[in-house]
């Protein structure tokens, strides 16, 4: 028998009723992030995942043995790049918060055109009375982390580079509002005729007018020549 597993370049335990290749591990975690994204974390079973990849639930424990094991995966392959990334604005504009905020609100916008399951995740976890995603966010995640923004954004307001009647513990979550909200409603807006022109440069372009302006209007444009005199 173990001869015949190896002719077939099958290890032991693999059901053979199941396909092989790469790419089943990588569609397994796909379908569980659109489960999340639509049913939320805490009914995201293996099982469930299993029924819509039309497997049984033993071809999926071959590849996840529990659900925190597929969550520790979607952490690490897919949360954890996109945090680097925003970490990075922060490094790049150290001293210039408010260019800071805006690229990270451009930065959302493209984390939600290459992760569409983020959004509707994020929106649907903050709203669930459970906390159970939230729960494993924040065993993975460094407590100092946050608090080093907090920190950076009182420090920036005591400065004055930055508006001190904002609330550092908001910030974050406006400017995740103001990018992943809409551009989770974009397929129900296609045929919404007021709506139906936004697209994703729309949105991050929205957002950064905010950010940057508010909603007074722009500063009138003093002539050059006003000037000079």
């Amino acid at each position: 028998m173990t001869t015949t597993r190896a002719r077939r370049g099958r290890p032991p335990g693999r059901p053979p009723s199941q396909p092989d290749g790469p790419d089943q591990r990588e569609r397994l975690i796909g379908i569980a992030l659109e489960l999340y994204a639509r049913n939320g974390y805490a009914e995201t079973t293996l099982a469930a995942i299993a029924r819509a990849a039309g497997m049984t639930p033993a071809a999926v424990h071959y590849y996840f043995r529990t659900r925190e094991q597929l969550f520790a995966t979607i952490f690490d392959e897919r949360i954890t790049p996109m945090r680097a990334r925003v970490d990075a604005i922060f490094s790049e504009h150290a001293d210039d918060p408010v260019a800071a905020f805006t690229r990270l609100a451009e930065r959302f916008v493209q984390v939600a055109v290459e992760e569409p399951w983020m959004g509707p995740v994020l929106i649907s976890e903050l709203l669930r009375e459970d906390d159970l995603f939230k729960q494993h966010l924040r065993a993975r995640t460094d407590p100092q982390r946050l608090s080093a923004l907090l920190s950076a954004i009182r420090r920036w307001q005591d400065e004055g580079r930055i508006n001190p009647d904002l609330d550092p513990a908001l910030l974050m979550t406006t400017i995740s509002a103001l990018t992943f909200l809409p551009m989770a409603g974009l397929r129900k807006w296609a045929d919404d005729p007021l709506r139906r022109h936004i697209d994703a440069q729309a949105i991050a372009r929205h957002a950064v007018a905010l950010l940057e302006h508010g909603l007074a209007p722009p500063a009138p444009r003093v002539p050059v020549a006003a000037s000079k005199a």
